[in-house]
């Protein structure tokens, strides 16, 4: 399941990831979230808290992220990835040779210093 983090900056989007997270959740929560945010902003901040496991998102949502990694290629400007999960953070890390931003990773206890990251202009 995916939930809306409503206590962000104006220019920063983020969800909060907990159980199961199906491809078509996660898509159409992104996509309007990101078009919303491009309304008023040039860029895309976003922030991914991870509380669920690896195994508990869909099989071709990863496919998705790649998609949408593409459809915004360009208006990339801070991706930040908060979750314990060491297996994720290497992944997460591999988009930032593909996709232009900055990326980075902080562990859930630094949820605070991840948000203030991403939005430093």
């Amino acid at each position: 399941m995916l939930q809306l983090i409503n206590s962000l900056p104006p220019h920063v989007v983020g969800v909060h990831a907990f159980a199961d997270v199906t491809e078509t959740e996660y898509t159409n929560t992104l996509i309007p979230l990101f078009d919303k945010l491009l309304e008023k902003s040039k860029q895309i901040n976003f922030i991914l808290v991870l509380e669920t496991k690896i195994k508990n998102f869909a099989p071709g949502m990863w496919c998705g992220n790649i998609k949408l990694g593409l459809k915004y290629f360009f208006k990339w400007k801070k991706v930040v990835l908060v979750t314990d999960q060491k297996g994720m953070l290497g992944y997460s890390d591999l988009f930032k040779y593909f996709i232009p931003g900055k990326f980075r990773s902080f562990p859930l206890d630094q949820l605070d210093e991840a948000v203030r990251w991403v939005d430093e202009k």
